[in-house]
């Protein structure tokens, strides 16, 4: 992720899968419902979807887009936001990772 962070590209997607006890999901949601507020305050943000996996896997999905990856690292390094990380829970793992769209003629758009 810190190597995406450098590259200057517009607009991105960012995905993160989260992985987590069954047991942390309750402080999970609410800690990631406080970083999203803090997210859709921050300039560039569009949008932001939280998924959870079928069944019984404690495995959430968040899908967010952003103008940039300028304005995602300005909120991603921000210290308010830093400062939040630690209040997941310790069974939380994230796998965050920024994309763009790719267009396939026929199938999908650029």
């Amino acid at each position: 992720m810190q190597r995406q962070l450098e590259i200057d590209a517009s607009p991105v997607v960012l995905v993160n899968v989260f992985t987590l006890d069954a047991a942390d999901e309750a402080v999970f949601l609410q800690v990631w419902k406080d970083d999203a507020a803090f997210m859709k305050r921050q300039p560039g943000f569009i949008s932001t979807q939280l998924h959870r996996a079928i069944g019984e896997s404690p495995t959430y999905l968040n899908y967010a887009v952003w103008e940039s990856t300028e304005a995602f690292r300005a909120a991603f390094t921000h210290p308010e936001f830093i400062s939040k990380l630690s209040a997941y829970p310790s069974s939380a793992a994230a796998s965050p990772h920024l994309f763009q769209k790719v267009g396939i003629a026929g199938i999908c758009t650029p």
